[in-house]
C-alpha cells in the first residue's frame, strides 16, 4: 500500500494532466470512429471500446508502478534496453506488417509495437550510463557511446520502414547538452538537415554553391575568435558538399514513395501536373482536409458528435495521427487551445520537476520524457496543421493506439515514481 507520505510527494499537477489529456483523447476517438448513430461506449469491437480497454489497463500500470521499488528501475535499465533491442531485430522474423511498415507483433487482440517500448528503455539506459560517477562527457569515448546507444534503436526502426519513428530516438541527443555534450553537435545535426532540405528544394548545384559561400563567411568570420586550422575549414566543406550529392541516394533509395510524396508535397518538389494531382488525392489529401476540418470548428467549436466533416469521414483514419482536427471542428479554438496549453504546462513541469532532482539518473531521465513527448507534441500539431510533413507521429495520450497509450504512460509514470522517491531514497 501507498503511504500518506508518498501520496503527498505524488506530483498531482501532472497527474491531472494526464488525466485530463486521456480524456480528451477518448472523447475524441469516440466521436471519431463512432457510427452515424452512436452506441455504447463500451463496444469492445470498436475502436473507442479497444481504447477504453487499454486506458483501463494503463491506470491499474500506474497503480502497480507505485508499488515498485524505485532501485528497480535504474538497476534493470540496461537489461530492459537490450530486451528492446532484441525485441526490435525480431520484427525482421516474426513482424506483422500495418500501413506499409513491418512494426508490430500480432498478439490477437492487441499489436504489440516494439518501438514504443524502445523509446522508453533507450532513456532509461542514457540515463544509466551518464549516471555513472565515472563518465566524463568530454571524452570522445563517452560521447560516441552515448550516441551509440541512441543509434541502435534508431538503426533497428528505420528499415522496418518507420524513419518517424527513429526521428524519436534521436531527440534524446538534446538530453545531452543539458549534461554537457558539447553543442558543435548540434550544429552539425541543424546544419546537415539544412543541407538535406536544400538539396531536395533547389538541387545539388545550388546547394553546393550555398555551402562554399556559407562556409567561407564562416570561416573567416570565425578565423578572428579562432585559431582555425586551413586542413580542417576544407575538410568540413569537402564533406558538406559530399553530402549534398548523397541526398538523391538517400532519397531515392532510403525512402519509400509515400516518405518521397509527403516531402514532395511540403517543399513543393513535384511540377508533373499528373503526378502532383495524384500526391494531393493521397498524401496531401489528409493534411487539406485535416485544416477545412479545423477551420470548420471556429472559435466555440460545433460541439461534441456535432462535427459534420468528422461524421462524414473526410479525414482518413481521424482517429490515429489526425485526432486534433477531430478535437478542432467539434471543440473550436477554445478545445484547441486547451489541449495545446496542458501539453504546454505538462513539459513546464516536468522541466522544474527535472530540475530539482538530486540524483542524475532522475533528472537525465527526466530530460529523456521531455524530448520525447514534446517531439511528438510539436510534429503532430505541425503535421495536422500543414506546417510540417506527415511522418505518422501520433498525438501522445491523445490518438488512439493500444502501444502508444501504454508506453507514453510508462514513460510518464516512471519519471513521476522517481519523483515522488526522491526525498525517501534519494535525498
Amino acid at each position: 500500500m501507498l503511504g500518506n507520505a508518498r501520496i503527498k510527494r505524488i506530483d498531482w499537477l501532472i497527474v491531472g494532466i494526464y488525466l485530463f489529456l486521456v480524456l480528451a483523447g477518448w472523447l475524441n476517438i469516440y466521436a471519431a470512429s463512432s457510427p452515424a448513430e452512436p452506441g455504447s461506449a463500451f463496444d469492445w469491437s470498436a475502436v473507442y471500446g479497444k481504447q477504453l480497454v487499454f486506458i483501463s489497463i494503463s491506470l491499474v500500470m500506474i497503480w502497480l508502478l507505485f508499488l515498485l521499488e524505485t532501485r528497480w528501475i535504474e538497476r534493470f535499465s540496461s537489461i530492459a534496453y537490450i530486451l528492446s533491442l532484441v525485441l526490435l531485430a525480431g520484427l525482421f522474423v516474426a513482424g506483422k506488417t500495418i500501413s506499409g511498415a513491418t512494426s508490430w507483433y500480432g498478439l490477437g487482440f492487441f499489436n504489440f509495437q516494439p518501438s514504443e517500448l524502445a523509446k522508453i528503455t533507450a532513456a532509461l539506459a542514457l540515463a544509466k550510463y551518464l549516471s555513472d560517477v565515472q563518465i566524463d562527457m568530454k571524452r570522445p569515448l563517452t560521447q560516441w557511446s552515448v550516441i551509440l546507444i541512441i543509434l541502435l534503436p534508431a538503426l533497428l526502426v528505420i528499415p522496418q520502414p518507420d524513419p518517424g519513428s527513429a526521428l524519436i530516438y534521436f531527440t534524446l541527443i538534446f538530453v545531452l547538452f543539458r549534461e554537457g555534450f558539447p553543442l558543435t553537435f548540434l550544429w552539425v545535426g541543424m546544419y546537415g538537415i539544412l543541407l538535406f532540405i536544400a538539396t531536395l528544394k533547389w538541387g545539388v548545384l545550388w546547394a553546393s554553391s550555398g555551402v562554399l559561400f556559407l562556409g567561407t563567411v564562416l570561416f573567416y568570420q570565425a578565423k578572428k575568435r579562432f585559431k582555425w586550422r586551413m586542413p580542417m575549414a576544407l575538410l568540413i566543406l569537402v564533406l558538406s558538399i559530399a553530402g549534398s550529392f548523397s541526398v538523391n541516394y538517400i532519397y531515392e533509395e532510403v525512402f519509400e514513395q509515400r516518405h518521397r510524396d509527403r516531402f514532395s508535397l511540403w517543399l513543393d518538389l513535384e511540377k508533373d501536373p499528373d503526378v502532383l494531382k495524384k500526391i494531393n488525392k493521397t498524401i496531401g489529401y489528409n493534411a487539406y482536409q485535416s485544416e477545412k476540418t479545423i477551420e470548420s470548428g471556429g472559435f466555440w467549436g460545433k460541439g461534441f458528435l456535432e462535427g459534420s466533416r468528422t461524421k462524414g469521414n473526410f479525414v482518413p483514419e481521424q482517429h490515429t495521427d489526425y485526432i486534433f482536427s477531430t478535437i478542432g471542428e467539434e471543440w473550436g479554438f477554445v478545445g484547441s487551445f486547451s489541449v495545446i496549453l496542458a501539453f504546454s504546462v505538462l513539459l513546464i513541469r516536468l522541466w522544474q520537476r527535472a530540475e530539482a532532482q538530486t540524483n542524475k539518473f532522475n533528472r537525465i531521465y527526466g530530460y529523456g520524457v521531455i524530448s520525447i513527448l514534446g517531439f511528438h507534441y510539436i510534429i503532430n500539431i505541425g503535421m495536422v496543421l500543414g506546417l510540417l510533413p506527415t511522418i505518422g507521429i501520433p498525438l501522445p495520450l491523445i490518438s488512439y493506439g493500444g502501444s502508444g497509450m501504454l508506453f507514453f504512460t510508462l514513460l510518464l509514470f516512471l519519471f513521476v515514481k522517481l519523483d515522488s522517491n526522491r526525498l525517501s531514497e534519494w535525498d
